[in-house]
């Protein structure tokens, strides 16, 4: 902790500097990595504050002989735990981008309206599980099911290390479960597949030319408002070389979801870029895997029984409604673990 301290010393130090001001981007950079010693080092205080308490409970507790101490300082202990295990879980985090937010986009895959439907089951996951953790969920640009559903979803998850635990959800999921669009209640298997990139203002090994854009704009389909709706003020970039397309209809004006937009864009031509090193890497040592976004990562099994299973790490669970209701921890570490 003291070396933590010390750093975030230089840090501040450095930021009273004139110059670092004149510099945006530094400046940014200066400033969250300040906010991210600062947040390890209130987690530190916090799971120290709790043990201390824990310690006088038992202190006091032997000094009167008295068993009724015993469920409070089981749950101090437990709290303790789970603050360094949280803590030990981000000294896992070691990627370039994984302090970044995350952008993240959802597709439904073949099915119609069962894989419209598992895709917004989906996103009401990855709600829920921004909300447990304190995280900052903006939705982006939706594309709304035919019957129900969405066809398409992207939102940003704003946090420290979004983009370090969400990485690992990247892939396909799969869905087996008994339709409700079924009348004949039959089985069916639904996939959707989920892309997640750090949010990065700027790259300078991303290198992006104005002829190599197709910018379209068009009416917002959000629920209306002063702007939206009446105004083409969505935005649609498709990059010509890579044919990555990417969409922003959230934001007030088209100059802000432009904005929005060309951030997406750069964090998917970083991704590929990052995946593409990593192919090249274990083809190298003659380890060739399916790395790219299209591979199925984990299914969702409700009938004839209940289980999440992740095909990368072996990691499951029976308590599918939980998962479902944003639990993903378990996954998230045991993805980290062996990555």
């Amino acid at each position: 902790m003291d070396n933590l301290k010390i750093q975030l010393h230089e840090i501040e130090k450095e930021q009273e500097n004139p110059e670092v001001w004149q510099d945006l981007k530094k400046s940014t950079e200066l400033a969250q990595k300040a906010q991210s010693i600062r947040n390890k080092l209130s987690s530190f205080d916090k799971a120290y504050k709790t043990l201390e308490d824990a310690s006088d409970l038992i202190e006091l507790a032997a000094l009167e002989d008295d068993d009724s101490f015993l469920p409070e300082i089981d749950k101090e202990l437990e709290q303790v735990e789970k603050d360094i295990e949280e803590m030990r879980l981000a000294t896992l985090l070691k990627g370039k981008y994984d302090s970044l937010d995350a952008l993240m986009t959802l597709h439904a895959g073949a099915g119609g309206t069962e894989a419209c439907d598992w895709t917004e089951m989906l996103y009401r996951m990855y709600i829920c599980y921004a909300q447990k953790h304190g995280y900052e969920l903006t939705e982006l640009d939706r594309l709304p099911g035919d019957d129900a559903g969405i066809k398409s979803v992207s939102f940003k998850i704003k946090g420290e290390n979004a983009y370090g635990y969400l990485k690992s959800e990247q892939g396909v999921h799969r869905l087996v479960r008994i339709s409700p669009f079924d009348s004949s209640a039959r089985r069916h298997t639904s996939f959707s597949s989920v892309e997640v990139m750090p949010e990065i203002i700027n790259d300078e090994e991303i290198d992006i030319r104005p002829e190599d854009l197709k910018v379209d704009t068009y009416r917002s389909s959000g629920a209306g408002g002063q702007h939206v709706n009446k105004t083409e003020s969505a935005i649609r970039i498709t990059h010509i070389p890579t044919g990555i397309i990417v969409a922003c209809q959230n934001e007030r004006s088209q100059i802000q979801n432009r904005e929005m937009a060309m951030r997406m864009l750069i964090g998917k031509l970083v991704e590929r870029r990052e995946s593409e090193r990593m192919q090249e890497a274990q083809e190298i040592k003659g380890e060739i895997k399916k790395i790219e976004f299209g591979s199925q990562i984990r299914s969702y099994v409700f009938c004839p029984y209940t289980m999440v299973k992740d095909h990368r790490t072996g990691y499951e669970t029976g308590n599918i409604q939980s998962v479902m209701d944003g639990n993903l921890d378990g996954f998230i570490t045991e993805y980290l673990k062996k990555s």
